[in-house]
Formats: C-alpha cells, sequence, structure tokens
C-alpha cells in the first residue's frame, strides 16, 4: 500500500538521472543511448516527507527499437499500478506523446506532475518551460539532476500531489472499534502455505491489533467452540470464502459477516460494483467464457481456489461446458469482449490503483467484473448477508 509514483517520458529526457536524484541512490541505469531502460525499474523507499513510497523508472514511450513494442507494453503495465505520475519533458519541441499519456492518466484520475529535465543543458529553461506551458497547459517544474536543482522542490510538488484520503483507507472500513471482538476463520488446509498466513490474513490480522481489537483465529471446525467459549457474540466474523457456507450458517444473532476476499475488494477495488458484477454469474450459460485473474504468480496446488475450486462451482451452476481461462501476475487482456465475466482475486499484491484500472478497462468495454469472495459468495446464495465496509 506503498505510494506508487511513476516516471515517465521519451527515451533520454533524464527519468533514470533524476529518480537517482530524488532517491539519493543509483537505482536506474543511466546512459545516452535510447532503450537503455527496459522492464521497468522498481525500488522501494522511504523520502523524505513523502513517506513509504515505490518508485518506478519506465522505458521511452516513443522507443523504436526492435524491441520498442515490448517495451512500451512493459510502460503501461508501469502506468496501471501508479497511484502518481510524472511526465518527464526533454528539449523536443513535439508534444504529441505527452499530450496523450498526460490524456490517459486524466481519464484515471491519477494525480499527474508534469517535469522540465535536463535544465542545465538549455540556453533558457523558462522560455523552454514557456512553450511546454503553451502545448500541454500545464506549467513545468525546472529540474536539473546534474546540478541537483529543483529536486527538493519535486518532492514538495509530490507531497502536495498525494492523493487525498488515500492514508486513511483501511481494510475493515470503519467495521470495527476498539475493544470489540473479531472471529477469523483461516483454513490451513493443503492450499495454505506452509509456516505462515496469507496476505490478506495478516495484514488484516495487523489492523485489528492497531485498532486494539480482539482478534480471535481459529479453524473451521472449531467455530462454534470458539464462539461458545466467547462470553458474547463476536462484532464480526471475518472467513476464507472457501468456506463462506459452512460459518454463515453458524454466525451468531447481532454479529456481522464478510470474508477476507471481500474486504479487500472493497479496500484495493469498488467492493459494490464487485457485488454488482457477481449477480452476472446468473447469466451464464455453458457457452459462456469467464476469465480469472490473479495477481500473484504462486505455483498452484492442488485445492487452489482460483483454478480449481471456483471453476468447479461455476460449472457446478452453469454446466461442465462453461469456459474458464485464468491468468495470473501482470498477463491481463487488453481486450475482454471475449468474455462474460471477469473474476478477480483479492489483490493483496496489487495496488488500489491497479486493480481500479483494470476495472475500468472492464467497464470501458462492457464485461462485468467481480471478485473471488463476492462470487463464492453469490454461488452460495448469501451475499446479501455478507457485510461491506461502506454498509457501517
Amino acid at each position: 500500500m506503498r505510494t506508487h509514483i511513476g516516471f515517465f517520458g521519451r527515451c533520454n529526457v533524464g527519468k533514470s538521472s533524476l529518480i537517482n536524484a530524488l532517491t539519493g541512490q543509483s537505482i536506474a541505469i543511466v546512459s545516452d543511448v535510447a532503450g537503455t531502460t527496459t522492464d521497468a525499474v522498481v525500488k522501494s523507499m522511504e523520502i523524505g516527507s513523502l513517506g513509504a513510497c515505490v518508485v518506478i523508472d519506465t522505458a521511452g514511450f516513443d522507443d523504436g527499437g526492435v524491441l520498442g513494442e515490448k517495451r512500451l507494453e512493459q510502460t503501461l503495465r508501469a502506468s496501471e499500478r501508479c497511484d502518481m505520475a510524472v511526465v518527464v519533458c526533454g528539449a523536443s519541441e513535439e508534444y504529441d506523446l505527452e499530450r496523450e499519456w498526460l490524456r490517459r492518466f486524466a481519464e484515471r484520475k491519477v494525480p499527474t506532475l508534469v517535469v522540465l529535465g535536463k535544465t542545465d543543458m538549455l540556453i533558457d529553461p523558462e522560455q523552454r518551460a514557456d512553450s511546454v506551458e503553451r502545448e500541454l497547459g500545464i506549467r513545468p517544474l525546472l529540474v536539473s539532476a546534474v546540478a541537483g536543482e529543483g529536486i527538493a522542490e519535486l518532492v514538495d510538488a509530490l507531497v502536495r500531489l498525494q492523493p487525498e484520503g488515500g492514508a486513511e483507507l483501511t481494510i475493515t472500513g470503519g467495521l470495527v472499534s476498539a475493544g470489540d471482538t473479531v472471529v477469523m476463520v483461516m483454513p490451513q488446509d493443503g492450499s495454505a502455505p506452509k509456516g505462515r498466513l496469507i496476505m490478506p490474513q495478516v495484514q488484516t490480522l495487523r489492523e485489528l491489533l492497531d485498532l486494539r481489537a480482539t482478534a480471535v483465529c481459529c479453524q473451521p471446525e472449531e467455530l462454534e467452540q470458539t464462539l461458545a467459549g466467547l462470553a458474547k457474540a463476536p462484532r464480526l466474523i471475518i472467513t476464507d470464502s472457501q468456506v463462506f457456507g459452512y460459518v454463515a450458517e453458524r454466525v451468531p444473532e447481532g454479529s456481522l459477516l464478510t470474508s477476507f476476499s471481500v474486504l479487500m475488494a472493497c479496500y484495493k477495488g469498488d467492493g459494490e460494483k464487485f457485488a454488482e458484477g457477481a449477480k452476472s454469474i446468473d447469466c451464464l450459460t455453458e457457452q459462456s467464457r469467464v476469465l480469472i485473474a490473479e495477481a500473484c504468480t504462486h505455483a498452484p496446488a492442488s485445492e487452489d481456489i482460483g483454478r480449481v475450486k471456483l471453476p468447479m462451482m461455476l460449472r457446478r451452476k452453469v454446466g461442465a461446458g462453461l469456459t474458464v481461462d485464468v491468468v495470473g501476475g501482470a498477463d491481463f487482456p487488453s481486450d475482454l469482449t471475449p468474455y462474460d465475466l471477469v473474476i478477480h482475486c483479492g489483490a493483496c499484491m496489487f495496488t488500489r490503483a491497479h486493480v481500479l484500472s483494470r476495472l475500468a478497462r472492464a467497464e470501458s468495454q462492457g464485461i462485468p467484473m467481480t471478485n473471488y469472495g463476492m462470487a463464492i459468495a453469490h454461488l452460495q446464495g448469501i451475499l446479501g448477508k455478507v457485510t461491506l465496509p461502506k454498509d457501517i
């Protein structure tokens, strides 16, 4: 959940040098040879008043080399996970590409800063800045990585650019207060990683501790015993979506029910739209095609939820002829029109901006999108009993 800041621009406008000056480290390779930056270079940092962030250096969006098309694809993917963008301009008098990228960021409501780089090499930086402002409608910030000029101003500008309220987002979204008791149902079966908890469980547990709530953890078969041992019904029960139906039958009166995947859907995306998208399952037929998207690229287990259990549940409802495709990690089709529904994982390994960009792509193509937890709850007929953070 660090703030992801991407640097974009043509080849050799000084993106890599600027990142090195900003971070005080040699993170990106600097060269006069066009196309030096190929795959996006990602570095987690603590930068002054910016705090914890991730800096992303990208290939030039005018790269015309043999691998230029693939490099541009990597730059596009990097742009989808950025919370903020810095578009770096150079000495070129053409601004068509810069204008196009600014439009893309504006459509996704990504806060964007325009920078005029390598000002130490310009005869009249202010005159060039006037030209950039006339063409793009934004006054660029003047910086020189070599001279170290404008770097402090760049940090200040990025601080002001940070999306308001982003740091206030929480996983439990107001469902839990200090002193509340929360029961976490966490199956440790063959699909669970050995010796550790999965990321959504870890993040949720940490948040509950920070909220001064009491977290009680158990496996599904211990739920009844756990509830019986409590002085009163818990405020909230959070379950792994795989046992949603089992847990739903045992929720005591007065307790709220949700799942880790549902919480992550609201934390990383748009819970209301995902809940609406789950209803599209009722329209599927054996001729339909569903895309299941996982954020991580783990080696699939025999009981894998995305590759095994969820497709099985869908085919049990729709029919054996239903086509289900699975993609992982950064793989996500640009063209979603062959699909009737997209089902995304909880996306604990993605930024909120990344999930919202995928949701926007699906919406623009008229394809409904939901997530694991929402889909499973709907398939089991209990989505109406599930509490979303927005409900409180």
